[in-house]
């Protein structure tokens, strides 16, 4: 959906913006075609739709807000993406990213769905069913945006795209609102185990995180621990390609998979002590 809408929009020489650090897939969908990626930094790694705003010019084709933003796992509230759609001008199409929309219960976060494109904005709002629903690997997902929009996106996707099965899974996915908030809340619970088991080994957990993920500053050593985590079996996210090289990015794991991150960090730990 993110490809095709680039695809779909861009020119050589157009302008996106988008907040920084983030999903590196908007810069790298620009380069593709010739544009021009503005990265504005975050504010307390958080986007900020004002400045975000401020570097919109004539060129800008495309805004991308990640709602909750990866990596960082941080959230707008409401009155600021209100506040956004208010002063973005008329030709700029905005890309509510809300790949991890099903596990925020914060209820003052956006449904960017109800709240903007039911009132006619002009915004394409991103969902997947790669994240609480399980389905990754069937690369499922839908956007939903005005009818232009999605003509367009229709003349540049592939003729064969989505799965039959991919469409199955999907469809079942739907509708089991007591599954979700079982996942929705055993995600919660993991999340907080994560921060004290990061914390307690000196990695230093950013929030309020509302995702299935912990973006945690490494204090310029991300490369290490990353290369140290995974000499002891346990694959975590170096950060540099996402714009932030001091840091990690930990998915919430089963307690199981906790307690070995863990010890597996209690041994970095006092091996790099005894070095």
């Amino acid at each position: 959906m993110r490809t095709g809408c680039a695809q779909a929009v861009l020119e050589p020489g157009d302008e996106v913006v988008c907040g920084w650090p983030s999903f590196p897939s908007y810069v790298i969908y620009a380069a593709k075609l010739g544009a021009v990626a503005v990265k504005v930094p975050l504010r307390g790694y958080r986007y900020d739709l004002r400045a975000l705003l401020d570097a919109v010019t004539p060129r800008t084709k495309l805004v991308y807000l990640c709602v909750p933003n990866n990596p960082t796992g941080t959230m707008n509230t409401r009155a600021e993406l209100d506040a956004y759609f208010a002063d973005v001008p008329a030709h700029v199409l905005t890309v509510v990213d809300q790949a991890y929309f099903e596990y925020i219960d914060d209820p003052d976060y956006p449904d960017a769905i109800a709240e903007h494109f039911a009132a006619g904005r002009r915004v394409l709002v991103a969902r997947t069913f790669s994240k609480i629903y399980g389905l990754a690997g069937l690369r499922v997902g839908y956007g939903v945006a005005p009818a232009d929009v999605v003509t367009a996106i229709g003349k540049v996707r592939r003729a064969f795209d989505l799965t039959t099965q991919a469409q199955t899974a999907a469809l079942a996915s739907i509708g089991d609102a007591r599954e979700l908030e079982r996942r929705r809340s055993q995600n919660r619970t993991g999340r907080e185990e994560l921060e004290r088991i990061l914390r307690n080994h000196g990695l230093e957990p950013v929030g309020p995180a509302v995702a299935n993920f912990i973006f945690a500053d490494a204090r310029g050593d991300a490369q290490r621990i990353f290369d140290a985590l995974l000499r002891e079996g346990v694959i975590v996210r170096p950060l540099a390609g996402f714009g932030a090289p001091e840091a990690i990015r930990v998915t919430v794991g089963t307690p199981e998979e906790h307690a070995f991150l863990d010890a597996a960090l209690g041994r970095i730990t006092a091996a790099a002590g005894a070095s």
